[in-house]
């Protein structure tokens, strides 16, 4: 009889790692070999309790549709958006105009196409800045505290006590209309919750033992915050970012609804909204299709911030 070689068993408490980054946010998945047990990162369980979630991925699918319509906005609309035929005028939908056209015969498909950019654009960029101001109020407030703390929480409820479309107006009064005013409006009226909700989180996390650890070792306070605090801290602003998109567009339709927002000649939906008010009852397509394209944005950015709520909730894992 032949002897086979039989492979060694490797020692006990050895741990075979597969090459790849660790860490949570853009690591690629890492498997240990324990026993013929796979072992998951964090940012592997994460995407996975998401994709199980079948309401974010459909609010995913919804997002890709609204981000490539406003990529390929000339490509996708059938007209130019701001031309005109008087010949053509309150025409419902049809082969020729999809969603039929205005009252100055401009074709309301393509301006709802049209509108997708405007909407995502100032719904990004506005929570882009309000993210920028809050996380570093926020980092100041909750890791060094005492004035600062107090200092940076009064200025805060001083933006509290104006309601978003209240303080947004006023600003916009000031510098006037336009994208980028209502962008600057509304990203100055939405920072305040977001340095509130990260300096909750910082509270919580600054007397951790790991952070005592780097502060003993002598790391600074920047080293702190940026390598060890705000990592670990910053899960429940991205998941209150993404639905305050949400927010941000349907502020931004209302502004331009009330006449305060961008000018009435750019195609955007709330624009749309008010024109199409005064058909109502005999030409409801003209305010019928903008407002479904503000529900079905919207309903994307919640469904997906609700999927990462829940995915990153250590309870639920």
């Amino acid at each position: 009889m032949t002897d086979q070689a039989v492979p060694a068993a490797p020692p006990v408490g050895e741990v075979t790692l597969e090459a790849g980054a660790s860490g949570f946010g853009g690591a690629e998945t890492q498997a240990a070999a324990v026993g013929g047990i796979t072992r998951q990162t964090q940012f592997g369980n994460v995407r996975r309790r998401f994709l199980r979630n079948k309401l974010a991925v459909v609010g995913l699918v919804m997002l890709t549709i609204v981000f490539v319509t406003a990529v390929f906005a000339p490509i996708i609309a059938t007209h130019p958006p701001r031309a005109q035929d008087l010949n053509i005028t309150l025409q419902g939908p049809s082969a020729q105009h999809w969603f039929g056209t205005d009252e100055l015969g401009r074709d309301v498909f393509s301006r709802v196409v049209h509108g997708t950019r405007i909407a995502v654009t100032v719904g990004l960029a506005s929570i882009f800045l309000a993210l920028v101001i809050g996380v570093v109020l926020g980092s100041v407030s909750g890791y060094l505290g005492r004035a600062w703390d107090a200092l940076i929480m009064r200025i805060a409820d001083v933006f509290f006590a104006f309601p978003l479309i209240i303080g947004a107006i006023m600003i916009i009064l000031v510098v006037g209309r336009g994208v980028a005013p209502v962008i600057i409006a509304l990203g100055l009226f939405s920072w305040a919750t977001i340095a509130r909700l990260l300096r909750s989180s910082i509270l919580s996390i600054r007397e951790s033992e790991y952070v005592e650890a780097a502060r003993s070792l002598g790391a600074s306070k920047w080293r702190i915050v940026t390598r060890h605090v705000l990592p670990n801290s910053m899960a429940p602003v991205l998941v209150y970012a993404m639905v305050s998109v949400a927010a941000a567009i349907v502020a931004q339709a209302s502004l331009s609804y009330l006449g305060v927002g961008v000018p009435p000649d750019v195609p955007d939906w709330g624009n749309m909204i008010s024109s199409g008010q005064k058909f109502f009852g005999f030409k409801d397509y003209l305010w019928f299709f903008p407002s479904m394209a503000v529900v079905f944005t919207v309903l994307g950015f919640v469904f997906v911030g609700d999927g990462l709520r829940d995915a990153l909730d250590p309870r639920l894992r």
